[in-house]
């Protein structure tokens, strides 16, 4: 079977898949950290730059006084802390958009989904949708954070005599349970996605193909009829992916916060050791996604580095907070819609550098900011600086 085959069972079959077995997988107790294990302060930065995506679509609605409602739908919703966490802060600060929301999660794990509503707690009440994919149709804001890279990947090879893929077998009852073999590649899209992209693997080269990543993006965008695509993921640019820099790929796996080693006996990959009981994992070819979307016609308003987003929405919330005193409202007082009113994770230093710095999530995690038919509005997250390292 292709990797990708071994990956979709490992990692989302329904009785034996890592994700499908437990309602999170996160967290200092899990396999891996998330900005979202850092506390409520990744959610309450997240709903500025909502709020404000919300308010744009209200603003361009021919009636302004009718409330139309807002979608919020997060991809890979786990057991749904974000999307608590989001709710939250703006059932605090942002009333009017709070009463108008509409949650939808997309979460493949029935375990993970069966326990979203006590996560929720007393912001269930915008709870509207809950299943394995994305609604039919929806406007407002679609957030994907961590969900690209677990999706399933094609693992290629070049060879002096072309590009081959690497799959999944049986071994002989004297050798590992299961072992890696090269033969021709499974479809003529992986060829056709390294040629799109002008990439010129060398000979010994491996690298990963995420066919499912870019099929998703299609889907979500057609899916969206008006509003906004926030995708936060570690990954590069094609350039960088498919350099000298990583030629022996990407593809790994964790367990307790530990990367995998290749086995000492037979020299198997790591992620092929254990289906079920780790996490497989692999960088994002932005480059890929942005152009799939753009070609559904989604357009791309920003691409920068978490650490610069998070910088941007900190920033301009505290410009709102310095002319609400200097208009002579009340220190600390409620936000509108539009803003106003530090989070109260501020304090928070210890979290606020782990979100933040370089070298770390602030740095690995890229944000990805696609928009359909919403024109080009400068945003808060995109404020402070649009860099990529």
């Amino acid at each position: 079977m292709t990797v990708a085959a071994f990956m979709d069972l490992a990692l989302y079959d329904s009785e034996s898949g890592y994700y499908a077995r437990a309602a999170r997988r996160s967290g200092r107790a899990g396999d891996f950290f998330t900005s979202v294990d850092v506390g409520p302060l990744f959610g309450e930065l997240l709903e500025i730059q909502i709020a404000e995506m919300a308010a744009l679509l209200e603003s361009q609605i021919p009636n302004p006084k009718s409330r139309s409602s807002f979608d919020l739908v997060e991809a890979g919703a786990s057991n749904a802390q974000l999307s608590a966490d989001i709710l939250r802060a703006s059932r605090r600060r942002d009333p009017f958009l709070y009463d108008r929301l509409r949650l939808h999660l997309v979460e493949t794990s029935a375990q993970a989904r069966a326990v979203a509503p006590t996560t929720l707690g007393e912001v269930g009440d915008r709870l509207v949708s809950s299943g394995d994919a994305l609604p039919p149709t929806f406007a407002g804001t679609l957030l994907a954070n961590e969900l690209l890279d677990a999706l399933p990947v094609h693992q290629v090879v070049m060879r002096a005599d072309g590009l081959r893929e690497i799959y999944v077998d049986v071994a002989d009852p004297h050798g590992p349970p299961l072992v890696t073999i090269e033969g021709p590649p499974s479809t003529p899209r992986l060829g056709e996605y390294l040629d799109r992209l002008g990439v010129r693997l060398q000979p010994g080269w491996r690298a990963e193909i995420n066919l499912r990543a870019i099929d998703w993006v299609r889907e979500a965008a057609r899916r969206l009829s008006r509003g906004f695509i926030v995708i936060i993921d570690y990954g590069h640019d094609a350039r960088e992916l498919y350099s000298e820099a990583h030629a022996g790929g990407t593809l790994t796996t964790f367990a307790r916060h530990v990367a995998g080693e290749p086995d000492q006996r037979w020299g198997t990959p790591p992620w092929l050791q254990h289906p079920g009981e780790r996490d497989i994992t692999a960088h994002v070819d932005f480059t890929s996604i942005r152009a799939a979307a753009e070609a559904e016609g989604l357009m791309t308003l920003g691409f920068l580095d978490q650490t610069y987003f998070l910088l941007g929405l900190l920033l301009s919330q505290e410009q709102d907070r310095r002319r609400s005193v200097g208009a002579g409202e009340h220190h600390g007082a409620s936000a509108s819609a539009s803003g106003g009113g530090a989070p109260r994770e501020l304090r928070n230093a210890r979290a606020l550098k782990t979100l933040l710095m370089p070298g770390g999530l602030g740095s690995t995690h890229k944000v990805l900011i696609l928009g359909k038919d919403v024109g080009t509005p400068p945003l808060r997250g995109c404020s402070y600086r649009m860099r990529v390292t």
